[in-house]
């Protein structure tokens, strides 16, 4: 099963920025998309509004859970 939705704590990872920073983003890319504060963003809205390849950062955070989930199992 795949993951569509991406967290703070993952932008941070990626962007190499803090968690605070990251936070903001969010924030950010809700009121440009006119998201909601209950609802989480999408992977491919944060790529659409970073301008990075989606399918790059899909296969990172999936394979990255994945990778948990089989250690867990």
């Amino acid at each position: 099963m795949y993951r569509y939705c991406i967290y703070p704590k993952e932008i941070a990872i990626i962007l190499g920025k803090s968690y605070t920073h990251s936070c903001q983003l969010v924030r950010t890319i809700k009121d440009a998309y006119g998201i909601t504060s209950k609802r989480s963003i999408s992977i491919k809205e944060f790529c659409e509004y970073m301008d990075l390849p989606h399918d790059d950062i899909f296969n990172m955070i999936n394979q990255s859970t994945m990778s948990l989930r089989g250690k867990s199992a």
